[in-house]
């Protein structure tokens, strides 16, 4: 009989993960890594984990993650995002708990672009009288 596999994508700043959710016994795989190889801080690893937290199934299922694009803060909020995603289509049931703690919501700060005649997005060339 084939596993049942549940999907979810999420988006943070310009990381994409796509996140795939299998019952098993709680390993985290990022890009053929696990968790501990692929974020050193332990602040990120916790990111990556709070919807599992939050909805009371940790250990319960495995995660087959592919992240790709931006720095690593946003990577671990694509998956956050990912994730709460997939966990919608394991039960329904989870998108009071997931909304509430707004892990569903894609956040769409984004950087600045750059305006012509500045240095950056908003800082200006230094001003000099003469």
């Amino acid at each position: 009989m084939a596993q049942v596999q549940y999907y979810g994508t999420g988006r943070r700043k310009n990381s994409v993960a796509r996140v795939f959710v299998e019952p098993g016994d709680g390993n985290i795989t990022i890009n053929d890594r696990s968790i501990d190889e692929y974020f050193d801080l332990e602040t990120l690893k916790l990111v990556v984990k709070q919807p599992l937290a939050e909805t009371g199934t940790e250990g319960q299922y495995d995660l087959k993650v592919n992240v790709d694009g931006g720095g690593f803060t946003g990577q671990a909020g694509a998956i956050r995002h990912g994730l709460s995603r997939a966990l919608l289509d394991v039960d329904p049931d989870f998108r009071k708990t997931l909304k509430d703690a707004g892990y569903l919501t894609r956040d769409s700060r984004m950087k600045e672009r750059k305006k012509y005649g500045l240095k950056s997005a908003r800082r200006s060339p230094q001003f000099s009288k003469r």
